[in-house]
């Protein structure tokens, strides 16, 4: 059977299952459509919870992004887990104690104000559809190769399936259809990497194999990868680089982030009791540290396998005692097939610089050391290597090792898992925030049950429209844009939640204030840095460390926005009224755990 056919069985046997859920399960009510009428189990939520948060980022860039950066990207992993110790001491209990369908909701009522309602509206947006630009890039990706069709294409087959079982079945349909596919992307990643460990180290657990000892060498794992990729001339792998104020800064922007993304936050909105919120949130990290202590090793394994992949002579011990890999060889041998096919799909590619029918890969900035050596005793001009896209390396990863077909398969249908069950979860944040906030709290208070279902179906419909266009042209990788998102929602979401819940004294015009200027701080340091604010034609400044303000990259700059959030709010309200008393009674009730066993439904 082909590797063709057994992608197709695969990922259709998943999106066969995916659509056969969403219909059994599909919302006849509001209260179903968006909080799947209150009935989810802690642990069934706990893991619909990791399939909604474990989106493309983490399955199929995060790991690519340690492959070619290493020890700094590590601040992924602590700053996406921190922030949900965060999520479940400080936020989800209370807000689930508030009982309401919505984030925007509970600003809307906290603060007494239909305008902070639509700001926090607003905000939701926002963030809601940058990170869903991540998810659909990695649909696109994964299309690509594994179906053998254009990015674009992808992006518009997964559109579809999203409408199909997210449209239909709301956050009822979501939440068992995420159960699934946290099934499928658990499985998809775990399998891979433990046959790759026993490849590389004899390590039945990769978690053990990161650590162990690389048999063909018996060198210690990482030693041998330091050595190998120092050699071409790229920085030590397990060596910290970056600035250490940005790395803190991005960390905490990751982790509040985490503690304010709206499609998130709304999963503990439906279990049954205040209590479930917080053990939700308890299950949901067992599920998700599953993945994330597999993903150091799945990324650093990837980097090991393609660079062995250019320079066979790295498995033996001497990067360059074999030449390097050739065009002919690439052409025509079967274990090089996937460098065939991912360049096809652009996300893969290389160039004869010097036409010695070699293609050497190594960093050509280097100074110093064998790789400079090399390049000047075969007269380069460059590493010819010219494109390896940070996302395909974990998809690509079990062809490279020439893993069985059906492995390879499995991984395609974890990849989509992850990406569609994320998009699905912030589509549904997005359509609540515009049916239930906007035209059912705002602009027709009086609409019926039926009427704003379909509302909330319809912008949900427009909302996928919206995000599959953006897809098509995303601002980074899967995860950069995600980490962009998680900046928005901390300089936005996550304060107001933090006041709403634990200061009396912050008013309406101090939320609306602090909302305001950490989102439009946070947005105009992205859009100069990333490229989208021209002069003459050309960027205002360039999206480098030396250009940074402070050194504080675009990803980082959502701390710098949640502080001056919480300094506007607390200086605004300052100097305006107290609000009111019933106001200062919520925030107690809501706090305080009087009858926390049940809250008041909506």
């Amino acid at each position: 059977m082909s590797q063709f056919t057994l992608n197709l069985l695969f990922i259709g046997a998943s999106f066969a299952l995916y659509i056969g859920i969403a219909i059994y399960c599909r919302a006849k009510s509001t209260a179903e459509f968006y909080a799947a009428n209150r009935g989810v189990s802690p642990v069934m939520n706990g893991m619909a919870t990791a399939a909604d948060w474990m989106s493309a980022a983490s399955f199929i860039s995060m790991a690519g992004l340690i492959a070619f950066t290493g020890y700094d990207n590590s601040t992924y992993l602590m700053g996406w887990t921190g922030g949900y110790v965060l999520l479940a001491l400080l936020l989800a209990p209370y807000l689930r104690k508030f009982g309401k369908f919505t984030v925007p909701e509970f600003i809307g009522d906290r603060f007494y104000s239909p305008t902070a309602r639509i700001i926090g509206v607003i905000c939701l947006l926002i963030v809601s559809i940058t990170y869903v630009i991540g998810q659909m890039t990695g649909v696109g990706v994964t299309f690509s190769r594994y179906l053998e069709v254009s990015n674009s294409t992808g992006l518009w087959i997964g559109a579809a399936l999203v409408f199909c079982y997210a449209v239909l079945g709301g956050m009822k349909g979501i939440t068992y259809t995420q159960v699934a596919q946290y099934v499928v992307l658990i499985i998809a990643y775990t399998i891979p990497a433990i046959f790759i460990s026993l490849q590389l180290t004899g390590n039945f657990l990769p978690q053990l194999g990161l650590f162990g000892t690389h048999e063909a060498s018996g060198m210690a794992f990482l030693s041998k990868l330091d050595l190998l990729v120092t050699d071409l001339g790229f920085r030590e792998y397990t060596a910290h680089h970056n600035s250490t104020l940005d790395m803190v800064l991005f960390t905490m922007a990751l982790m509040i982030g985490t503690a304010g993304l709206p499609h998130v936050i709304i999963r503990f909105f439906t279990v049954p009791k205040v209590s479930d919120a917080r053990k939700s949130a308890g299950w949901a990290l067992v599920f998700i540290a599953l993945l994330y202590t597999v993903a150091p090793a799945v990324g650093s394994m990837a980097r090991f396998n393609l660079t062995a992949t250019m320079w066979p002579g790295a498995l033996t011990g001497d990067t360059y005692s074999q030449p390097a890999v050739s065009l002919d060889a690439i052409e025509t041998a079967p274990e090089l097939e996937w460098m065939r096919n991912w360049q096809v799909t652009g996300l893969l590619n290389w160039e004869d610089k010097n036409g010695d029918g070699l293609i050497q890969y190594y960093n050509d900035a280097a100074t110093e050391g064998p790789a400079v050596e090399m390049a000047a005793a075969q007269g380069l001009a460059g590493n010819e290597l010219t494109t390896v896209n940070n996302d395909i390396m974990v998809l690509a990863n079990p062809e490279i090792a020439n893993l069985p077909g059906w492995v390879i398969a499995i991984v395609a249908a974890g990849g989509l898992a992850a990406a569609l069950s994320t998009a699905a979860g912030l589509l549904l944040a997005i359509s609540g925030a515009v049916s239930h906030d906007l035209i059912k709290g705002t602009l027709m208070p009086n609409i019926s049950e039926r009427g704003e279902l379909n509302a909330a179906r319809i912008s949900m419909a427009l909302s996928i429209l919206v995000a599959t266009i953006l897809g098509l042209n995303p601002p980074g990788f899967a995860a950069q844009t995600v980490a962009l998102a998680f900046g928005l929602a901390a300089s936005s979401i996550f304060p107001v939640l933090m006041m709403g819940i634990f200061s009396k004294r912050v008013g309406k015009e101090g939320a609306i204030a602090g909302m305001i200027a950490g989102m439009l701080s946070t947005i105009l340091y992205i859009f100069v840095y990333k490229g989208w604010f021209f002069i003459g034609g050309t960027n205002m400044l360039p999206d480098t460390p030396d250009a940074w303000l402070f050194g504080i990259s675009p990803a980082s700059f959502g701390t710098v926005g949640a502080v001056i959030n919480f300094a506007v709010a607390f200086g605004v309200s300052a100097v305006s009224q107290r609000p009111p008393a019933h106001v200062q009674e919520l925030v107690e009730s809501i706090r305080v755990p009087r009858g926390a066993g049940d809250a008041v439904a909506h």
